[in-house]
């Protein structure tokens, strides 16, 4: 029998940002980090181009995104599932 391995790749979870260039959402990635003098938890974010094939993925969802091979000059990640829906306003 051969076992599925467990992907190398990186995956992370954040909130999409802009979904108005063709095929691409910038993803916002926040995380919580400790100050190294004050001893304070900080929000630090970090955005990132993911590949959205089909534009499925619109403003405000949460969706997870994978590291994959440079698609473009700024975009290393693929938009691979939905998290959670975006509220309507």
């Amino acid at each position: 029998m051969t076992e599925a391995k467990p992907s190398l790749k990186r995956t992370l979870i954040g909130k999409v940002v802009s979904d108005k260039r063709a095929k691409t959402v910038t993803v916002l990635i926040e995380r919580r980090v400790k100050h190294p003098i004050y001893d304070k938890i900080m929000m630090r974010s970090s955005k990132y181009h993911a590949h959205d094939e089909n534009g499925e993925y619109k403003l405000g969802d949460v969706i997870e995104i994978t590291e994959s091979r440079p698609l473009s000059k700024t975009k290393n990640w693929v938009a691979t599932r939905l998290v959670q829906k975006a509220a309507v306003v």
